[in-house]
């Protein structure tokens, strides 16, 4: 029988979570008028903006930041972090391109030489962090460069080209009308959002992130959900991976990088909070939508890249901030 202070511990992070299950289906509102004014912004200063064909691009481009978004949210809901996310889904974009073209098999095993080359590193990922000790900042930062050298070990240093058609559909197909790797990002998107708000995983994952004390007296086994976090959030990368790769309709080893910056910031500006404990898979994917307007207004504007990157670091800054103000502003009410 638990102690009474672990009781006590254990009954409050239930009630939080269960305030938090009561607002699953919300999103920060602060997010919304954001996106809201920045198109307004980008229409204005942009005539080329408000179109339709504009508007797939911003959803295509956004595709494979919003899937390292959802990504980001799993890992930082449960109090963890992984900066390898942009370098995971460039090795396993090689990985996927190397099988298909180097190798010549089919597609399919492409796709899933993507995913599970992100899942392998995500895997180990987790090992490190749960089974060694080792903070998930060194260990996702060593991943980082793991994941970039090896990409670049693989390919040679060189761009894989020619792909086969197979994959190629799941990049540059139109069904519809809609890009095919927006159909992809929005269908995980669903799936993700069920799984964090309306499943136990979630509900354990944003309970360790609260009070991983609370949550092991609570009789959850903080290390392998952990383990599954990471190798989960490294599959998803591998999925953005084989979206980007299928798109560009190559294996690039310079792949994403900066996007795990993108990624966490997206993730962040959705309502995700930076140390845990609470995560939305729509504020994020949100998060990913005003990430992708900014960035296709600066591209409009003929904003050069060092600046969209400053502007970027920025938001993350400013987005970090306006979390932990109305974090301590709730708790002093």
């Amino acid at each position: 029988m638990p102690s009474r202070p672990a009781a006590a511990q254990e009954a409050g992070l239930w009630r939080r979570l269960q305030t938090a299950s009561e607002e699953r289906l919300h999103v920060r509102m602060e997010s919304l008028i954001v996106l809201i004014l920045l198109g307004v912004i980008m229409t204005v200063l942009s005539p080329y903006f408000l179109s339709v064909n504009n508007f797939l691009n911003i959803l295509l481009a956004t595709s494979t930041i919003g899937v390292l978004a959802i990504a980001a949210t799993f890992v930082i809901g449960s109090g963890g972090l992984d900066l390898s996310l942009g370098s995971v889904m460039g090795l396993s974009g090689v990985v996927g391109a190397y099988v298909a073209v180097n190798m010549g098999l089919a597609s399919v095993f492409g796709v899933l030489a993507c995913i599970g080359a992100g899942a392998i590193a995500g895997f180990i990922n987790g090992q490190l962090v749960t089974r060694a000790f080792v903070p998930a900042f060194i260990v996702t930062l060593g991943m980082l460069g793991l994941a970039r050298g090896l990409a670049l070990v693989i390919s040679d240093g060189r761009v894989i080209y020619g792909l086969p058609d197979g994959l190629l559909y799941l990049g540059q197909g139109r069904p519809f009308g809609i890009p095919m790797p927006v159909i992809i990002f929005l269908t995980v998107a669903l799936i993700t959002h069920y799984i964090l708000a309306f499943t136990r995983f979630g509900r354990y994952t944003l309970a360790i992130g609260d009070n991983e004390n609370a949550a092991r007296t609570a009789g959850i086994h903080v290390e392998r959900h952990r383990l599954v976090l990471y190798t989960l959030s490294g599959a998803l990368a591998g999925l953005a991976g084989m979206l980007f790769m299928a798109r560009i309709n190559s294996g690039d080893p310079t792949a994403g990088i900066s996007y795990e910056l993108t990624a966490i910031t997206a993730a962040i500006i959705g309502g995700t909070n930076l140390f845990g404990g609470r995560g939305s898979i729509l504020g994020s994917v949100i998060g990913a939508l005003i990430m992708g307007v900014l960035q296709n207004g600066l591209n409009l504007l003929a904003v050069q890249s060092y600046y969209q990157q400053m502007a970027i670091g920025a938001v993350l800054i400013f987005a970090v901030f306006i979390d932990q103000y109305q974090i301590r502003k709730a708790n002093k009410v």
